[in-house]
């Protein structure tokens, strides 16, 4: 039963972790999982549901990274707006939670842009998009941690 209160604590944990960044989020919900085949084996879930979780986890958490970068790349956004957005978003969490994380990292990413030599509307275009493609990271991860949070509770019980 330990084990059960256990995993719905780290479900719980993996959804909130995929707002704020301090936590791992979606690892949390795969561990989960994992404490639910490790106590009761595959009566509850299944190796081959377990092992596809875990690759799905591992693409997920793969495509928090790329998407943002792979988006503001793409629209030549520079080095500088990309680290400026990190450093917004964490400066968002921490001062303005929940939004901030949001306004954090586009207003980062702009500045960035801007520092970078960039004109107005090309840094706000590439902070636009690195804003984007976290949210679009967070919403996949959102799904997936909600599945796996269901998965859990329907197999727990």
């Amino acid at each position: 039963m330990i084990l059960i209160i256990t995993g719905i604590i780290l479900n719980i944990l993996g959804i909130i972790g995929i707002v704020v960044p301090a936590l791992p989020g979606i690892i949390l919900n795969y561990l989960a999982l994992f404490l639910l085949y490790i106590s009761r084996g595959e009566e509850a879930i299944g190796l081959s549901a377990l092992i596809m979780f875990g690759l799905l986890t591992l693409l997920v958490a793969l495509l928090d990274y790329i998407l943002p970068l792979a988006g503001a790349k793409k629209l030549g956004a520079s080095r500088t707006g990309i680290i400026f957005a990190v450093i917004g978003m964490i400066t968002g969490m921490i001062f303005f939670p929940p939004f901030g994380i949001f306004f954090g990292l586009l207003i980062g990413a702009f500045v960035g842009e801007l520092i970078a030599g960039k004109s107005q509307s090309q840094a706000f275009k590439a902070g636009f998009v690195t804003f984007l493609g976290i949210l679009t990271s967070m919403v996949v991860k959102l799904m997936l941690a909600v599945v796996m949070t269901v998965y859990y509770l329907w197999h727990s019980f």
